[in-house]
């Protein structure tokens, strides 16, 4: 009896966790249908649903092109961060070498300066390289994280090294035993740490604020902004475009769920 109120408690606490995830999606998307006068009101549903509110989403600012700016940027600032997290991980967990805590401690310690501090110094660079308002200066000041490099070293410490000894003694060169041994088995590691990295990248918004000044270039989180100002607020559409700002990261999260899944199970083992 004990065991199955133990387990009835257990679910109606998730139930009721994951209402509370939920409830947010299911309001933008009600409130994505709703007339006007209907969004000001408390009602949970829409007796008239309405499609105008995504009409008035694209003719009011370039929706596509921006989804694909943010698509664009958080792929390829995630690939960037990956690639150096695993060479960064590869090297710090099979040489050995002077200075090596010392080197780690400080990029920990990196970790701790917001991102506000370097905001100016990054921006001047940017403008000196002649890259404002590209995608590529979105891109270029997050090639490496910090958090990233910690992470995937972590991981790389659980691949036994006399594994890696064994290939090196078959002639195997680093770069092999990185592609034939290491990867293969950072599979789920690597998915979960690159769908963290492009949800980050996919909600950056203050540094797209300051170096995307075109509608052209601007990345979908700034284009959400449009529907709001200091005279009119579209929030009807502005609820919109922000359910359709969500498919790219759902079709991400699905294919990828898998591995996901399969690395908090791993972690869970360990």
């Amino acid at each position: 009896m004990t065991k199955k109120l133990s387990r009835v408690s257990g679910h109606v606490i998730l139930i009721l966790l994951s209402f509370l995830a939920l409830f947010p999606i299911y309001w933008m998307i009600i409130s994505s249908l709703k007339s006007s006068p209907e969004i000001f009101g408390y009602s949970m549903i829409t007796t008239q649903p309405s499609f105008s509110n995504y009409i008035d989403a694209f003719t009011t600012v370039p929706l596509f092109r921006m989804m694909l700016n943010s698509v664009v940027v958080s792929l390829g600032t995630a690939v960037i961060q990956l690639v150096v997290a695993v060479l960064f991980a590869y090297a710090f967990t099979r040489w050995n070498f002077k200075g090596k805590i010392v080197v780690y401690g400080i990029l920990s310690i990196t970790w701790l300066i917001p991102v506000q501090a370097i905001m100016i110094p990054n921006y001047v660079e940017i403008i000196n390289m002649g890259l404002n308002n590209t995608l590529f200066a979105m891109i270029l000041p997050h090639c490496c994280s910090v958090f990233a490099n910690i992470s995937m070293y972590q991981n790389f410490n659980s691949i036994p090294k006399a594994l890696i000894d064994a290939a090196r003694m078959d002639g195997s060169s680093e770069l092999q035993i990185l592609k034939d041994i290491v990867l293969p088995n950072m599979k789920s590691s690597i998915a979960s740490l690159g769908i963290v990295l492009v949800i980050t990248a996919w909600n950056d918004y203050l540094w797209p604020t300051l170096v995307a000044r075109t509608d052209e270039v601007k990345p979908i989180q700034i284009g959400l902004k449009s529907f709001t100002g200091t005279d009119t607020n579209m929030w009807g559409a502005s609820m919109a475009a922000a359910t359709i700002s969500t498919i790219p990261i759902l079709i991400v999260y699905i294919f990828m769920s898998r591995k996901i899944i399969s690395s908090f199970m791993k972690g869970g083992i360990k």
